[in-house]
């Protein structure tokens, strides 16, 4: 008959305590993988700060984020329900759920402050001076919402134009073309097109109408519904990156890590934070309220959800009390 070594006790014991201390000090991670779709904007790209440095391990949540280099191709991942969440805009939000790509926004990210603009040629001076010519844009998403805006405040309309469907990441080479006037895009589209044509520049920012254009991150609410605890914990890591972010000690660490991502330089990548007004939570808080108006991402949402109509983007005006939930982020 074997029997049991004192010394072989001690030392079950003693492995038995650390795997114990190990297990109760390591946040567990969530079951289910959770797989947001992210592109080429400051907004968007701020999240990979959180990749790099292991912020998603570090409270316990299993995340995949996945780059598209294409904003519209996002969209349709997402659409075709690839994607547990997406970085979006607000109005785009609207449409793919017109559209039956059902989603929730649950964290306000940022507003738009002038890296969307819309860049003409030499020798056009204003929205006027386009009249009766070509603009490229992508139809039907923000940047034909911040045009339509643009036409409106110069008292002008979109039959004034001629819109030409471009994808955004093609607009640089559309406005190099020689039937091309204009076109409308974000950073870094819209600075790579202000280099490529010798003497064009921007007639109208987003900087113009502030709150227009505010970036989310949605989720599909099936998704929302089943992983909730660990949608809180993603809300809970955007206010760390957006605190190291805008930090003077820290920003330069992340631009660095920002610019990787998109294959630019940090010195090309700085100024586009400036174009970017990003919310952490506490900032958010203030704006993910119910009023009208461009200060609120509700007012925002309706006035996107109106211009949608209006222009015929989609037909049925959508919920937006339904459209966002501020209680994954904002209790």
């Amino acid at each position: 008959m074997r029997l049991i070594q004192p010394n072989f006790i001690k030392r079950f014991l003693s492995f038995s305590l650390f795997i114990f201390v190990c297990l109760v000090s390591v946040p567990s991670l969530s079951a289910q993988q959770l797989k947001i779709g992210y592109s080429d904007w400051p907004g968007y790209v701020a999240w990979q700060v959180a990749i790099d440095k292991g912020w998603f391990k570090e409270v316990g949540v299993d995340v995949k984020f996945e780059w598209f280099a294409d904003y519209s191709a996002s969209l349709e991942a997402f659409s075709a329900g690839k994607l547990d969440g997406i970085t979006l805009t607000n109005g785009d939000s609207l449409v793919i759920a017109s559209g039956g790509a059902k989603n929730t926004m649950i964290l306000l990210l940022d507003y738009s402050d002038g890296n969307d603009m819309v860049v003409a040629k030499p020798g056009i001076k204003s929205l006027k001076d386009l009249k009766g010519k070509k603009v490229g844009l992508e139809v039907g998403f923000v940047e034909h919402l911040l045009f339509l805006k643009a036409l409106e405040q110069a008292g002008m309309k979109e039959s004034d134009v001629t819109i030409v469907n471009t994808k955004t990441n093609e607009t640089p080479q559309a406005l190099e073309s020689n039937d091309i006037s204009a076109i409308v895009a974000w950073q870094p589209s819209s600075g790579e097109a202000l280099k490529r044509v010798p003497g064009a520049k921007a007639i109208y920012t987003s900087a113009n109408v502030p709150g227009l254009l505010y970036d989310v991150l949605s989720v599909s609410p099936t998704s929302l519904a089943s992983n909730k605890a660990s949608w809180v914990k993603v809300t809970q890591v955007w206010d760390k990156v957006v605190n190291y972010v805008n930090d003077p000690k820290t920003q330069a660490d992340a631009v660095k890590i920002m610019s990787a991502r998109t294959g630019l330089t940090p010195e090309v990548y700085l100024p586009f934070l400036k174009g970017t007004r990003l919310f952490n939570i506490a900032e958010g808080k203030k704006v993910v309220v119910k009023a009208d108006g461009l200060k609120s991402l509700y007012g925002s949402s309706k006035i996107a959800d109106g211009f949608n109509v209006k222009y015929e983007v989609y037909k049925t005006p959508q919920n937006i009390d339904k459209a966002i939930d501020p209680s994954i982020a904002y209790k």
